[in-house]
């Protein structure tokens, strides 16, 4: 009775590991079937690809021989075909056939402008701290202007809207500037930098070890920055 116990139940066994076996081919043989059939269909999107131009392989192919380039000249050479600008065909260019005029002077400096109304504007909306003297790098952060190259200028235009007394320091300013900025108790400084100095002042971030501020070496600037009707800073040395 027991043997016959034993057979049927391992009989059962079996027909449950078989049952389970054919329902997981079954399972995967599908699903593999389906993902087959997805990956056999994926193609690009309409127009997104061009065919490509097979040349050179005979006559029959109506791009063979010269390629669809006719008979010699200079689109038919290898390269793009294209002539730098200002190629006139072998003519002699209109930048060879006159002569050249004037200069650039290596040793202009390009100041950037700044009037009184736009830094009043500034102060108002609280931008700018009135109470603290005003470097350019203030001015730079402040973004009241944008791309430093030589320096800053402080012009008088809207002078009759500026009546806050503030202490700041630019590169140079107009005889008006310093007359309304001095009018209204405040008090201004012209001071030099070079490019390398100019750069430190304004990102000292960039820099493990802040360069010593430069002295002015040509006649010009040592002239103006010793000069107190300018305000400059060598003045009262």
């Amino acid at each position: 009775m027991k043997n016959i116990i034993f057979s049927s139940f391992k009989r059962f066994k079996i027909n449950k590991i078989v049952h389970m076996f054919y329902t997981l081919r079954l399972f995967f043989s599908c699903n593999l079937n389906r993902n087959i059939s997805f990956l056999a269909s994926l193609t690009n999107n309409p127009l997104s690809m061009k065919k490509a131009k097979r040349v050179g392989r005979g006559p029959s192919s109506g791009k063979g021989k010269t390629c669809g380039r006719g008979h010699k000249g200079q689109k038919a050479r290898s390269g793009n075909n294209r002539v730098k600008p200002g190629f006139e065909g072998g003519q002699t260019p209109l930048t060879r056939l006159y002569p050249k005029r004037g200069f650039v002077n290596v040793n202009s400096k390009e100041f950037s402008p700044l009037n009184l109304q736009r830094l009043q504007i500034w102060i108002n909306n609280g931008r700018i701290d009135a109470k603290k003297p005003i470097t350019m790098k203030h001015l730079y952060d402040s973004n009241i202007i944008h791309g430093i190259k030589s320096g800053v200028k402080l012009l008088a235009n809207g002078k009759e809207f500026f009546n806050i007394p503030i202490e700041i320091e630019v590169s140079k300013a107009s005889k008006e500037a310093i007359k309304r900025i001095e009018s209204t108790g405040g008090k201004i400084t012209c001071v030099y930098y070079n490019s390398l100095g100019l750069r430190a002042h304004l990102h000292p971030e960039k820099f493990k070890i802040i360069p010593k501020q430069a002295q002015p070496i040509s006649r010009s600037n040592i002239q103006y920055y010793s000069d107190k009707n300018n305000r400059g800073y060598l003045a009262s040395i």
